[in-house]
């Protein structure tokens, strides 16, 4: 039989098997937060985590509550709930609403001083409400390097002199020595067998080409201005986005016995309730299955559906009271068919009778 974490050697006054991890409060809020659920477990009765997960209904796994109680992460809010409410609401009986109240407050702050005070925290962690990336300035127009800059030698590397060579001897005529082909006029430097400066031939291609990626820009500007469609560039039709899965339940009424109906000792009865799908997933292959065990005999599970979208559906199932007077409350879930929690975040639906 396997020990708990929480299991003592009567004889040595040790712990056996794995000693549960206690966080120290003064470490920080994310440990202040699971110190207060060690204390409430101890208030509990301090049951173990395989006991809370199974025995006391808790729609979460062992290792789940244990990792909330390590005080190294901050657990998710289901996860939360699940601890405390089998502990505070079912085992001490404090009322649901507030108990909720309480530690959502208690969450919150601890999600909100965690993450404010880990400077650490990158664009890979978990992202939290309110926080933004802190990602640096895009690289995506990087400056320029020393490749695209003039040689030191002063010379363009890009230059149209590099590109072509020097003429040979000008074998047209000339008038005396003169001044050089750069200082003549236009007429001269298109004379018939005088060729081109190279210089002029960069400073043409040059303004060339910046009128041409003006006349781009231009073309693709000016429609956004001028909302001409026809002659901008072509853009794909906009497409609306398609919504984000997202499920979730509503209790809406107890349609046959409601709260604090008085029943007959042995009386066989059908409780019915009737929720609504509130998200925009359908439901197929649903159930609600009780968590807890009581006097009050009822089926492990009963099918829910299939429930589309905003439909209501109506759950019965059949109870038989307990043979003695006594107070009688049964929780639901919701599951898949493989037992598995769905909706963790969601109270759980309950009978709750009086048998005279």
């Amino acid at each position: 039989m396997t020990e708990s974490p929480e299991s003592r050697d009567d004889s040595t006054g040790t712990r056996r098997g794995r000693r549960p991890i206690r966080p120290d409060p003064e470490s920080g809020p994310v440990a202040l937060f699971a110190h207060r659920l060690w204390e409430l477990k101890e208030r509990a009765g301090d049951p173990s985590f395989a006991d809370m997960a199974s025995r006391l209904g808790a729609a979460a796994s062992k290792s789940s509550l244990a990792a909330a109680a390590r005080g190294s992460a901050l657990p998710s809010w289901e996860t939360t709930w699940e601890f405390v409410r089998v502990l505070a609401v079912d085992r001490l009986g404090g009322d649901p609403e507030e108990v909720r109240r309480e530690w959502r407050t208690h969450w919150e702050r601890a999600a909100n001083l965690g993450y404010s005070d880990d400077s650490r925290t990158g664009p890979g962690d978990d992202a939290t409400p309110g926080l933004s990336s802190a990602d640096g300035p895009s690289r995506e127009h990087a400056p320029l390097t020393s490749e695209h800059r003039p040689s030191s030698t002063g010379q363009d590397p890009s230059s149209t002199e590099r590109q072509f060579p020097s003429a040979g001897p000008d074998t047209g005529p000339r008038s005396g020595s003169g001044p050089s082909t750069d200082d003549q006029p236009a007429s001269a430097a298109a004379s018939p067998g005088r060729p081109a400066s190279g210089k002029r031939l960069t400073v043409l291609a040059a303004v060339t080409g910046v009128v041409g990626v003006a006349a781009i820009l231009i073309g693709w500007v000016l429609p956004l201005i001028t909302g001409d469609a026809k002659t901008g560039p072509s853009t794909p039709p906009s497409t609306s986005p398609s919504l984000a899965p997202f499920d979730d339940s509503k209790f809406e009424k107890d349609v046959t016995y409601p709260d604090g109906t008085v029943v007959q000792s042995g009386e066989s009865f059908d409780k019915t309730w009737r929720i609504r799908n509130a998200g925009n997933v359908p439901w197929h292959g649903r159930y609600l299955t009780r968590m807890n065990d009581t006097p009050c005999k009822a089926p492990k599970r009963v099918g829910i559906g299939p429930v589309a979208p905003g439909e209501s559906v109506d759950i019965t199932v059949r109870v038989r009271a307990a043979d003695s007077p006594g107070r009688c409350k049964i929780y639901w879930k919701m599951t898949d068919e493989d037992g598995s929690p769905l909706l963790a975040g969601k109270r759980p639906i309950f009978l709750d009778v009086t048998v005279a």
